[in-house]
């Protein structure tokens, strides 16, 4: 592996609050093996603590890992980085995503997504090719980060040259720090620009209720918006929209008002790699970027100065009645609110949108709740089952599902004949596993493609 030069010194961008903090990060990296840093949106934390690494003596010998629970950031992140780096970062930063894989021999920064180091995980159960994993963004708790964190947490005894580092906002840092035994906790501060929040709920008159769509309030927030501009209040605009087709109604209706010297750009995670890029090149028009919740972590979008919010998301959902799994369109929590309202006040002051009323947001729960608690577990058993992860009850998990949840999901995978009586998995369980869905659909698809073999 390609070192780098003697005399090779990092540089950190002077006005990232992180940096401020840069020689307590480094000292506290050499000396425990793991370590818990929290911050706002904007304190740099995703770019500098790989660097941080680096100069902390890490990624010698074997690979710093960063995982990224979205594609786009980990590309993007890999680009900045090595641009960060400077002639060096070509060649020592690369990323991997499912299908793209652009890391070669002298890589030693390497960005993935979080699903990428597990997979890696069934063939590398101790991640020897790594001396430093860092788990960004976990506090979105996806059963992806989830898992992670738990294998982790087995493997380090048998590792203990192995650095973990456990990125999140600034929600919640006691339980991963709880989860890694009292792992000490470094706080950055973020945001160094004040950011108005502006209610605009619906207005409740008449019939309007029942006839106006969130689509319709963003678009006429924008109208408003513009309407009220000077020469000083121009601005790029980031709007947050639940749903794909959602956030194509609003491009659509903003394209046909025309606004001068305005460019409008979706960015959803199943478009094209490069079609997401678009949003971060700076151009001379003014922006308005319509975004899922993509946005709302690990992308740092440059020079959005207004932000305008939906309030909702999908968020996926277990229904115990049904025993399937959902995606539907629910109220995002406070947390990930003040998320999006982070996404402003970068580089000056900013202002955010709401389109709900401040009463609707103070009565939201404050976090969402983990995925592990909200996800049908005959999915979750089926897929421990094929990565190897062991006994779902013995897994240490940050937040355990209940007995009764685990002995449903197992009751589950018996009728479906994707365990058997042992709760082994089946042939039949393999090639579901395979399949993207939730174990009740995916059994015909399963039974057909055991047919076709046979």
């Amino acid at each position: 592996m390609k070192s780098f030069p003697a005399g090779f010194s990092v540089a950190y961008p002077a006005e990232l609050p992180i940096t401020e903090r840069r020689a307590e990060i480094v000292e506290a990296i050499r000396t425990h093996q793991v370590l818990v840093i929290t911050g706002e949106t904007g304190s740099g934390k995703s770019t500098q603590i790989p660097k941080m690494c680096i100069e902390a003596g890490q990624g010698a010998q074997r690979l710093i890992g960063c995982t990224q629970p979205r594609r786009i950031a980990a590309i993007t992140l890999a680009q900045r980085v090595a641009e960060e780096l400077g002639s060096w970062g070509a060649a020592s930063v690369g990323y991997k995503i499912r299908f793209q894989d652009r890391t070669a021999r002298s890589t030693r920064i390497k960005f993935m997504t979080d699903g990428i180091l597990l997979a890696e995980a069934q063939r590398d159960r101790q991640f020897r090719a790594y001396d430093t994993i860092i788990v960004d963004e976990a506090h979105e708790r996806t059963l992806n980060i989830d898992f992670l964190l738990g294998l982790l947490k087995r493997i380090l005894p048998a590792r203990p040259d192995l650095k973990v580092i456990v990125t999140s906002a600034t929600i919640d840092p006691q339980r991963f720090s709880a989860a890694f035994d009292g792992a000490p906790i470094i706080e950055v501060s973020g945001r160094t620009y004040p950011v108005d929040v502006w209610y605009r709920p619906l207005e409740a008159s008449g019939d309007r209720e029942g006839e106006v769509s969130h689509v319709d309030q963003a678009v006429e927030a924008i109208d408003e918006l513009r309407a009220a501009w000077g020469v000083e209040d121009r601005g790029d605009i980031l709007v947050f929209m639940p749903t794909e087709s959602d956030i194509r109604e609003t491009a659509q209706r903003l394209e046909e008002k025309r606004y001068p010297h305005t460019l409008v750009l979706p960015l959803f995670g199943r478009m094209a790699a490069s079609d997401q890029q678009r949003v971060f090149h700076l151009t001379p028009e003014d922006r308005i970027i319509v975004a899922t919740n993509v946005a709302e972590t690990s992308l740092t979008i440059p020079r959005i100065r207004y932000v305008i919010d939906s309030g909702l998301a999908r968020i996926s959902q277990y229904n115990a009645r049904s025993r399937t799994q959902g995606l539907p369109v629910a109220p995002v929590s406070r947390a990930s609110a003040d998320q999006r309202k982070g996404r402003c006040g970068r580089v000056e002051a900013g202002v955010c949108i709401r389109l709900y009323s401040r009463e609707d947001y103070e009565n939201r729960p404050l976090f969402t709740p983990p995925e592990i608690l909200r996800s049908n577990l005959a999915e979750v058993i089926l897929r421990m089952l094929t990565l190897r992860l062991g006994s779902i009850q013995d897994f240490p998990f940050i937040d355990a599902p209940s007995p009764a949840a685990v002995k449903d999901g197992f009751a589950v995978l018996r009728e479906l004949g994707a365990v058997d009586d042992h709760r082994q998995l089946t042939q039949r369980g393999r090639i579901m596993a395979r399949l993207p869905l939730d174990p009740r659909l995916g059994r015909p698809a399963a039974a057909h493609r055991g047919s076709a073999h046979r």
